[in-house]
């Protein structure tokens, strides 16, 4: 599945179980061509929390969502020349629903766990966060922190 929204991936991805449980490939190399994580981490989002609305000036997110609860995403497109300029969408991610969401720069996105356990969420963003060391100006946009923004969860 691609996304409405220009430059937005979001595909299911697939879970190959047995008796020892569940296996899901959330990157390759080969499937994802040219594009190259500079660093992974890991969150897990508590019941009922959100993360965000927020987006990068020039960082892409690569975010794989295994569960064990689920989120629902939000996306919204901010870039003023793109032909989806302004177009929102939500989408539901987790145990049952594994996917891969890539949002590249200036789409802002956020997500809150809907499920009545954690959510684990992985992440292969392009670029260091902070730079080399953690030294830099961290590119993010906290859409969050304002109380007139227009991204909100709906």
């Amino acid at each position: 599945m691609s996304s409405i929204i220009n430059g937005v991936v979001i595909e299911k991805l697939l879970m190959h179980e047995d008796d020892r449980g569940i296996l899901i490939e959330g990157y390759r190399s080969d499937i994802n061509p040219g594009y190259v994580p500079a660093m992974f981490y890991g969150s897990f989002t508590y019941v009922k929390k959100m993360r965000g609305p927020h987006e990068h000036k020039k960082q892409t997110d690569y975010f794989v969502f295994l569960g064990p609860g689920t989120v629902n995403f939000y996306l919204w497109d901010n870039r003023p020349k793109s032909s989806t300029y302004e177009l929102k969408i939500k989408l539901t991610a987790g145990i049952n629903r594994p996917y891969k969401i890539i949002v590249p720069p200036g789409v802002v996105h956020g997500y809150v766990a809907t499920s009545e356990v954690p959510v684990l969420c992985l992440n292969f963003p392009d670029k260091l966060y902070g730079g080399i060391g953690g030294k830099e100006k961290v590119d993010e946009i906290r859409h969050e922190e304002s109380a007139y923004s227009k991204f909100t969860f709906w």
